[in-house]
């Protein structure tokens, strides 16, 4: 009897960690399709006489990422291999990592991740709304979000990968500010829903980005609490996709440009589009 009723239990218990599962995926897929949405049907074309009354820097970094007459898509789909650090500077902790993503700022995003390490296996998504992540695919590990500074963090994430992969989606407009910082660095402010973040983009002669750095809403420090930390990265590895010249590896972390600086984020983009259907 007693057998029979630890199985039973153990039953439902997987039970459950399966369907609350189930219900991720169907989460994922649901504001997979509700970001694609977003894409603008029948867009404008990139006119560089659109950057004409921006900063210096601001201006090439647009005639660097945009090619003229190009389809000004804001929505990007892409996939992702790299590693993924779980631990400290000292201390890295990296896993093997796979990832999918949909970028659609200001409105959201959604990163659905695979990380392993041996025998060990993490996976999940993280988004504008949640941060859910399962090891081995069955016990639940990090389970967070409707917060008011999940929202604030996730923001600050999103608007800086614009500044990657989605150059049209911070183009000057009524919420999209840019000013200047120093001869080759430009300050972009993209305002939504009551939130608020600036990116500094430092950029190369011809226009090239080279790295971004903003301070982000953060509680990955000693202390577990939130404030705001230096973040950012590095891009490299360039390719024209569509009319976008855009970086094909990234690496980035938190505490940039100081000595705790931590590359936790290293991926290589190994496919990306612009979902217009």
């Amino acid at each position: 009897m007693v057998i029979y009723t630890l199985s039973t239990l153990i039953l439902l218990v997987l039970a459950g960690l399966s369907a609350r599962r189930f219900a991720d995926h169907r989460a994922d897929r649901q504001i997979m399709e509700s970001l694609v949405r977003n894409q603008p049907r029948d867009p404008a074309r990139f006119d560089p006489a659109m950057v004409d009354h921006l900063p210096e820097p601001a201006r090439r970094y647009f005639r660097y990422t945009i090619a003229p007459e190009t389809p000004l898509y804001t929505v990007a789909r892409f996939s992702m291999e790299g590693k993924f650090g779980m631990g400290v500077r000292d201390m890295p902790n990296y896993l093997a990592m796979s990832a999918r993503q949909i970028l659609a700022a200001p409105v959201g995003f959604i990163w659905s991740m695979n990380a392993r390490r041996d025998w060990m296996r993490i996976s999940g998504s993280d988004t504008g709304r949640w941060t859910r992540f399962w090891l081995m695919g069955l016990l639940p590990v990090a389970r967070m979000g409707g917060t008011r500074d999940h929202d604030r963090s996730a923001f600050g994430r999103y608007v800086a990968e614009a500044v990657f992969w989605t150059p049209a989606a911070l183009l000057p407009g009524p919420n999209v500010h840019w000013e200047l910082v120093d001869v080759n660095v430009a300050r972009v402010t993209l305002r939504h829903n009551g939130l608020s973040q600036s990116v500094d983009v430092t950029v190369a002669e011809d226009g090239q980005p080279l790295q971004v750095r903003f301070d982000r809403w953060s509680n990955a420090n000693p202390e577990k609490e939130y404030r705001w930390q230096p973040f950012g990265g590095y891009l490299s590895e360039f390719r024209e996709v569509d009319g976008f010249r855009l970086p094909m590896h990234v690496e980035a972390g938190n505490h940039f440009g100081t000595e705790r600086y931590f590359p936790f984020f290293v991926v290589d983009v190994t496919e990306i589009s612009f979902p217009n259907d």
